[in-house]
C-alpha cells in the first residue's frame, strides 16, 4: 500500500490496540504501543532510501529483504526493544505483540496489489503480487480517516476500529471475487492462457490486465465487468545474441526482469548504437506502457547508456539515457 494508507493503518491499530486490557489500563503503555503500532506499519518501507542510490538497486530490492519472514520477525523485536528501552515499566509482551501486528498487516496487506513483495523469503524469492487491491485504495483510506474522525470526537476507538476492520475484510472477499470472476472470463475466451496479471484502478470497476498465451500478449482493460483487448503482441523469445547477451549484464536490465513478469522486447539500430528496450505490460496508462528498462549498445559493443523505471513520455526518457553532455 502507499505511504499515507500504512500511516493511518499504524494509528488505527494503535487505537484497536485499547481492547486490550493491559494497554486500555496503562496509558504509557498506550503512548508506547501507539508508537510501535505507528513505526511497525512503515518500518518494511524504509528500503525506500534505496532510491537514492539508483533505481537498479531499488526495483531488486523494494519490499523484498524488508518483507521477508526473517525481516517480519526482526522489525517486531528490534522496534519494541528499542521503545521499551524509554519506559521500561511497561509491559514488553503487550508492546511487542501490537507492534509485531502492525509489521505482519503491512507486509500482508502489500502482496494484495500489483507490485507485490517478496514475502515468502527465504523459501521462494518469487514476487508474490495478488493483484485485486489498488496501491492506493480510497476505499480503505476512506475508512481509516473515518475511523480517525471518529475517534477524535469521542467514539471507542477499540470498538471502531474493530468494526472497520471487519468491513474490510469483507472488502478484501468481494475484491478477490471480482478477480476470480475477470480471470475465469479470459480463460474461457483464451483457452490457452497461462497467465493473467490483474491491476486493479482506483475505480471500482476498472481494471488493468496483462494476459500471456502460448504465442501471445494481450493487454486489455476490463470495465464493469467487459473486457476489452486494446494491445495484442507477439511473444517471441529473446535472441541468442552478443549484443542481448551484453544487455543482460546491465544492472539496469537484470534489475527489471528480476522483477517484471510479463513483458516485450524490441530492438531498434541506429548508426552510432543498438537499443534494445523491455517494456512491462502490466501497467498501461493512457496508451503508454510507463515501466521499461532501455540500454543502447555502442557499434564497439559496449554499454552506452542505460536506465530502468517509470516513464511516461519518449521526451523523458530521452533525457535520461544523456551520455555526457550530448543525448543518444
Amino acid at each position: 500500500m502507499d505511504t499515507g494508507t500504512h500511516i493511518v493503518m499504524g494509528i488505527a491499530l494503535g487505537g484497536l490496540a485499547t481492547l486490550d486490557p493491559a494497554v486500555h489500563n496503562d496509558p504509557t503503555l498506550f503512548n508506547c504501543v501507539l508508537a510501535g503500532t505507528l513505526i511497525g506499519s512503515n518500518a518494511p518501507d524504509f528500503d525506500t532510501v534505496l532510491k537514492l542510490k539508483n533505481n537498479a538497486t531499488y526495483i531488486r530490492n523494494h519490499r523484498g529483504l524488508t518483507h521477508s519472514l526473517p525481516a517480519v520477525i526482526f522489525w517486531g523485536i528490534a522496534i519494541a526493544a528499542v521503545i521499551h528501552a524509554f519506559a521500561p515499566e511497561v509491559s514488553l509482551a503487550h508492546l511487542w505483540a501490537w507492534t509485531f501486528a502492525a509489521v505482519i498487516i503491512h507486509v500482508l496487506v502489500d502482496v494484495f496489489n500489483a507490485y507485490g513483495t517478496q514475502a515468502y523469503r527465504p523459501f521462494s524469492n518469487r514476487w508474490v503480487a495478488y493483484g485485486f487491491i489498488n496501491t492506493f485504495d480510497p476505499f480503505i483510506f476512506g475508512l481509516h480517516v473515518v475511523g480517525l474522525i471518529a475517534w477524535a470526537i469521542g467514539a471507542n476507538p477499540g470498538y471502531t476500529f474493530l468494526s472497520i476492520y471487519a468491513v474490510i475484510f469483507l472488502y478484501y472477499i468481494k475484491r478477490y471475487m471480482d478477480k476470480r470472476e475477470i480471470v475465469k472470463k479470459i480463460n474461457d475466451y483464451f483457452p490457452d492462457t497461462l497467465q493473467v496479471a490483474t491491476s486493479p484502478t482506483m475505480k471500482q470497476n476498472d481494471w488493468r490486465v496483462a494476459i500471456t498465451t502460448k504465442d501471445k500478449f494481450y493487454v486489455g482493460t476490463v470495465s464493469n465487468g467487459h473486457i476489452e483487448i486494446v494491445d495484442e503482441f507477439n511473444k517471441v523469445p529473446l535472441p541468442a545474441s552478443d549484443v542481448m547477451a551484453l544487455a543482460n549484464t546491465d544492472s539496469n536490465i537484470s534489475a527489471f526482469l528480476s522483477f517484471s513478469p510479463v513483458y516485450r522486447w524490441e530492438i531498434n539500430e541506429y548508426d552510432q548504437y543498438t537499443e534494445i528496450r523491455f517494456i512491462d505490460l502490466r501497467y498501461r496508462s493512457k496508451d503508454y506502457y510507463p515501466f521499461v528498462a532501455v540500454v543502447q549498445v555502442g557499434k564497439d559493443r559496449h554499454i552506452i547508456s542505460s536506465y530502468t523505471g517509470w516513464i511516461y513520455s519518449e521526451r523523458k526518457l530521452k533525457r535520461k539515457l544523456l551520455v555526457g553532455d550530448n543525448p543518444i
